[in-house]
């Protein structure tokens, strides 16, 4: 070794939160490195006349905190390294140092490999703190979070929650923010500043929404939010949803649920599904939130029906999800570059390609049309088919050969109905004339299951508008001529102004 370092925990408050051992440590050393001078216990010890020497100026040289705490960790192994030998570097950090301390985490990586020694002793923690004025046990469930990386995704209520660093206003509106992503507006959480220090100590009681507006956030505060058993909170949280299908599951559930199979319940896949579409076309928010969620319950059974057999459960779909959408994006989670959509489609394609060679299907269906699902709507399938003959240049030249054959199609089609050929035969010669007319969706750039479905909705709504004018009247679609019907349809034209 060629150089050591101690590091000491200056407590969370003033001289009384210091440790015998630490403060021997502090009369004894030559020079103390202090993290900030920013902290009460260096007011009480000013009668030591201890030689301290700190890092606020990189604080102040820096734009960032992970460059202000990387410069400290260097600084701290290139003066160990020079040291005399024999010659201790002391380290002293506020709190404990394994507690919210980054600097001691980046020593505890480097000091290793750079050949210094590196000795942690403790201290009192804001936790310590926290804990006694608070008034809270922390075997009941409890997180600490900080305040620098802040996500609602972390958020348990029914852990007691403390979340650190909250240096300003700035940063306690951030924490708010995704505090209220989780927890009602004016649910009661505690901003503190320098508990357990004589003379600054602060306990404000505060609805969240309220909490950015508390004054006096500095180095010595926290935000504090009570565990809570609220089920209504409960209902937002995925855990939740996975518990309350198992439920249904069980044999103390629902009887019309513990009797499904994945057989039994594969429509309801299906119909749900269009259902989502519905509300998409309709653009209607809040009915495509209840939709998403009965689409949601689908995948929800189907994945405890497998974790029931010991297969799978919906956090290993979960995972197989991540892992897909990590790999085939290369261009974000990796060094692959794309510009556009068209470059980002053909890394997705090209990762899918590896990732069937790692799982050795490659081999399994060497197919250009592999890979489109079998139960897939006809229009569809009939889309993805003619795309994947395309790439591999089985093609038309242009949009109007295309054309062309619906119309040699139309032309068989009567052929085969004037000649009386068997329904069979007319039904086939009917699907070649599909099968042309999506070859002119896709040289349109037009996708066919789109355009029908617009159709389809356009003829519903002309077609309700004549029912509603003879409703007028007091007359119904069974009681009216086709002329009748025909000038409500071409009033409807104008009137509605589909297209």
């Amino acid at each position: 070794m060629s150089g050591a370092i101690t590091v000491v925990g200056l407590g969370s408050g003033g001289e009384d939160q210091l440790t015998l051992g630490i403060l021997k440590k502090l009369k004894q050393a030559k020079r103390i490195y202090a993290r900030t001078l920013d902290h009460p216990v260096f007011h009480d010890l000013t009668d030591l006349q201890l030689t301290i020497a700190s890092f606020d100026n990189i604080y102040e040289a820096k734009s960032s905190f992970p460059e202000v705490y990387d410069a400290i960790t260097e600084e701290l192994i290139h003066l160990a390294a020079g040291a005399a030998a024999g010659e201790e570097i002391v380290y002293a950090v506020p709190g404990h140092p394994m507690v919210a301390e980054a600097t001691v985490r980046l020593l505890k990586e480097r000091c290793p490999e750079r050949g210094i020694e590196l000795t942690v002793l403790g201290g009192e923690s804001f936790l310590d703190e926290a804990f006694t004025r608070l008034g809270f046990d922390p075997i009941e469930g409890f997180q600490l979070l900080d305040a620098g990386v802040i996500d609602a995704s972390l958020f348990h209520p029914q852990l007691h929650t403390v979340i650190g660093q909250v240096y300003d206003m700035f940063t306690a509106s951030d924490v708010k923010l995704s505090l209220m992503e989780v927890y009602p507006d004016d649910t009661l959480v505690y901003a503190c500043h320098a508990l357990g220090v004589e003379g600054q100590e602060q306990i404000h009681e505060v609805p969240l929404y309220e909490l950015d507006r508390v004054e006096g956030y500095g180095n010595l505060s926290l935000i504090y939010v009570p565990r809570r058993d609220d089920e209504q909170l409960r209902r937002r949280t995925f855990s939740r949803l996975h518990e309350i299908v198992a439920i249904l599951r069980s044999p103390e559930g629902c009887p019309w649920d513990r009797e499904q199979t994945h057989t039994s319940i594969r429509k309801n896949l299906i119909e749900e599904t269009y259902e989502v579409l519905e509300t998409i076309d309709d653009d209607d928010p809040e009915h495509m939130k209840e939709e998403l969620g009965d689409l949601l319950l689908q995948i929800m059974l189907h994945s405890q029906m497998e974790e029931e057999l010991g297969s799978f459960n919906v956090y290993d779909v979960i995972e197989t999800l991540n892992d897909k959408l990590i790999f085939r994006h290369p261009h974000v989670f990796g060094d692959n570059q794309a510009e556009d959509a068209d470059e980002a489609l053909a890394n997705w394609e090209a990762m899918k390609l590896q990732e069937k060679k790692r799982k050795g299907q490659e081999n399994e269906d060497t197919s250009a049309l592999a890979g489109i699902p079998r139960d897939l709507p006809a229009l569809m399938k009939s889309y993805k088919l003619q795309k994947k003959a395309a790439k591999v240049g089985f093609d038309w030249d242009d949009v109007s050969g295309v054309i062309a054959k619906v119309e040699e199609e139309l032309a068989e089609l009567k052929e085969s109905i004037a000649e009386g050929q068997s329904p069979q035969e007319q039904m086939l010669e009917l699907g070649d004339i599909l099968f042309a007319s999506v070859n002119i969706a896709r040289f349109i750039d037009a996708d066919p299951e789109e355009a029908l479905s617009a159709v389809n909705r356009k003829f519903s709504r002309r077609f309700r508008y004549i029912e509603e004018r003879l409703a007028e009247q007091g007359r119904t679609v069974h009681d009216s001529s086709l002329d009748e019907m025909e000038g409500y349809w071409q009033e409807a034209k104008q009137v509605l102004k589909d297209y």
